[in-house]
This record gives structure tokens, C-alpha cells and sequence, in this order.
């Protein structure tokens, strides 16, 4: 790996600063009480570029006390483990993982051994893990079985509050968008009494499009995929949580992307607000449930359009000049990282 990029800051510390609402302390999705995030980062040689991401929507046992969630796809040339699930029950029952293309199997596997470890798990014998990912074969080759089963084990084990590693970390490790590096990017706005968080895994393709002007890398390629995960405290239906996944596709088009029949577009939402658990006691019979109604949730879509922008943007920002090998191409390539000091 080469690093030829000046020192990497974030959108928002370079002055670009997408709408309006206000950001939480740490800009970044854990501003929503509760929420984990955790890397493994995989490096090694010329050839591994890899890595997973693990998203927790609280640190209890999630099998348990499940969250509501709705979920959107622009163009579904993708593989999201646990998606029929998530649209038909409106509910998550584990960590979130993103990783590379070939290696959802692999994180499935781990996110079932993890949870069925967890206390009072002991007679589960269904487990529907939500694993996302996009192709990183552009730098890494993919086809060497990584991560395993344990490192996603590693990433759920990792997941932490406070601030979160962006850029070329996790998933993110070998991603490529708009020509340039890509990687985890995460944002965050206050809209009242609630927050709301992005984090997005950037392998796209388009021309970016950063405050009206446009910039296209040397290796942009029209196809490839972006995973985008959404935390709310807000008490929101899982009807209303999907309605929210579908408006970050808003904040991906501000960024100049193509949505191509190659590209895969996922958008996952969640809520922690307690009232709105589907935690064991509200699963044994009729439950009164206190949730914002549809005249309520404008401010949260268009904080949902806001936050996606910039986490994308610091994807990019935060990522750094990456060399890697190219299995399809049979070659060695490198991806630079967005030029910082044009802004």
C-alpha cells in the first residue's frame, strides 16, 4: 500500500457541509444512543485488501430484543443475506455486517455462531443474519477467503461508541468510487429531540458531484455498489423506517451516481427508540406502541438526504491512495485518493 495523499481530514473540516440540520458530537452514527460499530481491517502483501464492518443497533442480545427496520433497494445487482426477512417481519435480530462480495457466506457464518453464543440464545434454532456487501476485487483479490468466519467474530467483538474509523477501514478496506478511493464514511444530524446516522460502504460509480463542481478519477468505472446503513432514535414503524431507507437514495444522487444495472444500492434503517422494541415481552400479545406519525417524519427524510451526502463525502475524504492486486485484470493497480488539496 502507498499513501501520496496530503494528510485526510473530513468534508465538513474542509468547509463542505451538506444542508442544514445540525450534527451530533461525534458526526458519525454512533450520535444515536446505543449504536456499535466496529472494524477488522485486512492488509497484507500485494493481494489483501479486505476487511468486515459490524453495525450493532444497541449491545444487548439482539435475537432477543430486536429492532424495528425497513429496507430499500435502487437497483438490486447486489447480495443482502437477510433481506426477504427484514421486508416481510420489519425487524432486525443481529449485528449488521458489510464485507466484500464473496465473503457473505463466510459472515453469515460467523454472525450465527456469535448469536447463538449469546446468553438465552441456548434453544434458538433460526437466525436471520443481515450481511451486506459490495465487490472489492479491484484491489483485493477476492477470491482468497477473506475475511473468515472468526474476523467477522472480531469486527461484532470490536463494535464500540464514540467516534468511527473512516476511510480506507473494514469494508471499506479495497472499495473504488468514482475512480478514486472509496471506503466507510459516516455522518449524523440532530432534527429535535432525535438523531439520526448514515454509514455508507462507497464502491460506486458516476461523476462526483461536490459543492456544483464535478471530478472524475483516472479508474471510474460506471458499475459497482454502495451499502448504506440508517440509525434513529425517532419511535418510527417499520413501515416508516423503510420510507426513510428509500430518501438516503436522495443523498447518493447529490453525489453524482450513476445507479447502473451493475451497481448494487441498499439502503437498511433502524430504530432504538425503546418504545418501538420488539423486545419478549411485547411478543406475547397485543402492545400499545407510541411512534411518530406520517406528518412527523419530513424533517427526519430530509435529514436522511443530508446525512447520506456527507457520509458518502467522507468516504472518499478520509480514504488514502491504495495499491492492490487486480484479479480479474491479472495485474497490480493503484487507486488514488480524492485529491484533497483542490479543496
Amino acid at each position: 500500500m502507498t499513501d501520496t495523499s496530503p494528510s485526510r481530514r473530513r468534508a465538513r473540516d474542509l468547509g463542505i457541509a451538506p444542508g442544514q440540520a445540525p450534527t451530533g458530537p461525534f458526526n458519525a452514527i454512533t450520535d444515536v444512543p446505543g449504536v456499535l460499530v466496529g472494524h477488522v481491517t485486512l492488509i497484507d502483501g500485494e493481494r489483501t485488501r479486505t476487511g468486515a464492518t459490524a453495525i450493532r443497533p444497541h449491545g444487548g442480545n439482539l435475537y432477543q430484543d430486536k429492532v424495528p427496520a425497513g429496507l430499500a433497494v435502487m437497483n438490486g445487482y447486489g447480495k443482502l443475506a437477510g433481506a426477504t426477512q427484514v421486508m416481510e417481519l420489519g425487524e432486525i435480530e443481529t449485528p449488521i455486517i458489510l464485507t466484500n462480495t464473496l465473503g457473505v457466506g463466510r459472515a453469515v457464518e460467523g454472525v450465527n455462531r456469535w448469536t447463538l453464543a449469546l446468553p438465552g440464545n441456548e434453544r434458538v434454532t433460526s437466525v436471520n443474519a443481515v450481511v451486506g456487501e459490495t465487490n472489492d476485487g479491484r484491489i483485493n483479490d477476492i477470491r482468497a477467503g477473506l475475511p473468515t468466519s472468526e474476523q467477522v467474530i472480531a469486527a461484532i467483538e470490536a463494535a464500540a461508541a464514540g467516534p468511527v474509523a473512516e476511510g480506507c477501514v473494514g469494508a471499506g478496506t479495497g472499495t473504488v468510487a468514482f475512480g478514486y478511493k472509496g471506503g466507510i464514511g459516516t455522518s449524523s444530524r440532530v432534527v429535535g429531540d432525535y438523531c439520526l446516522g448514515v454509514l455508507v460502504q462507497s464502491n460506486y460509480g458516476g461523476t462526483l458531484r461536490i459543492d456544483g463542481r464535478t471530478w472524475r478519477g483516472e479508474a471510474a468505472e460506471p458499475d459497482g455498489s454502495i451499502m448504506i446503513v440508517l440509525a434513529t432514535n425517532a419511535p418510527l414503524s417499520d413501515r416508516n423506517l423503510r420510507r426513510l431507507a428509500e430518501r438516503c437514495f436522495g443523498g447518493l444522487a447529490r453525489t453524482g451516481a450513476a445507479l447502473s444495472n451493475g451497481s448494487g444500492d441498499y439502503a437498511l434503517a433502524f430504530s432504538t427508540a425503546p418504545e418501538v422494541r420488539r423486545s419478549p415481552e411485547r411478543r406475547r400479545g397485543l402492545v400499545s406502541i407510541s411512534e411518530l406519525p406520517n406528518d412527523k417524519v419530513s424533517p427526519l427524510f430530509e435529514a436522511a438526504i443530508e446525512a447520506t451526502e456527507e457520509a458518502i463525502l467522507n468516504s472518499l475524504f478520509m480514504a488514502t491512495t491504495m495499491t492492490g492486486f487486480d484479479v480479474a485484470r491479472q495485474r497490480v493497480v493503484s487507486v488514488p485518493a480524492l485529491p484533497l488539496d483542490r479543496f
